[in-house]
């Protein structure tokens, strides 16, 4: 980042960032297996919850022009095999939405709330996923400016068209925008290549990946990041005297 650039905008992945990504969809794919158990009983007969994934699998791999949106993929999946197991297309608009509530039901780690909430105050900040979680359906309602998917963006991280989006929307550039996020090659690789600062959030302690340039800063959670991003402001402003 050039000297004397003040950070305006910070983008933030949501899913293993913000919250455990796994337990959210798991529970909500069990939820919605349970619901077409009782409602469409031919469909669950001939698919178990595997090989329904490898149903949307195969669909994107037909569809490319959608695999970017998972909310699509899910809904088009649904609708065909409601299709082939003779149950009405309304069916399958009402799993998806049921899934939706459910996916939604996430838990935040116990530093997110706190950290989004002090970094809301001094900057724009916007959150970026290629899922399909709902920020303003989830415990973290009010706490970003703006919420983008792959699905608005028309192209899954790590393609630079989510980045580009967020800073079309908040009126920066590429030095004026940190990116933070968990994944090495999706968030922290991807936001560089557009020019972006990021951080790296290892909650788990994991070794960064030998084959990629270490990141701007690594944080083991968001509590971290109001402290450190103030810090390296201040440095900017003297640097830039």
């Amino acid at each position: 980042m050039y000297q004397g650039q003040r950070i305006r905008l910070i983008t933030i992945d949501l899913d293993d960032t913000l919250w455990p990504c796994a337990p959210a969809i798991q529970d909500a794919e069990k939820v919605l297996y349970d619901w077409l158990s009782a409602r469409a009983p031919r469909l669950t007969q001939a698919h178990d919850p595997i090989s329904l994934r490898e149903h949307r699998r195969q669909l994107m791999l037909q569809r490319p022009e959608i695999a970017h949106d998972v909310t699509a993929v899910r809904q088009i999946a649904l609708r065909e095999l409601m299709h082939q197991f003779d149950y009405p297309s309304a069916l399958a608009d009402q799993a998806m939405a049921l899934f939706q509530r459910q996916r939604n039901r996430v838990e935040p780690y116990p530093d997110a709330v706190p950290a989004l909430a002090q970094l809301r105050q001094r900057y724009r900040l916007v959150s970026l996923t290629n899922g399909n979680a709902e920020v303003q359906h989830t415990p973290l309602r009010g706490l970003f400016h703006c919420s983008l998917s792959a699905a608005d963006a028309g192209a899954c991280k790590p393609d630079p068209a989510l980045f580009e989006l967020a800073m079309d929307w908040a009126g920066v550039t590429a030095y004026q925008t940190v990116h933070v996020g968990d994944d090495p090659l999706l968030d922290v690789d991807a936001a560089r290549r557009v020019g972006l600062s990021a951080i790296w959030v290892n909650r788990a302690g994991m070794n960064w990946p030998p084959d990629l340039e270490p990141p701007w800063c690594e944080v083991s959670d968001l509590s971290e990041l109001p402290c450190w991003l103030d810090d390296r402001a201040r440095d900017r402003s003297i640097n830039a005297l």
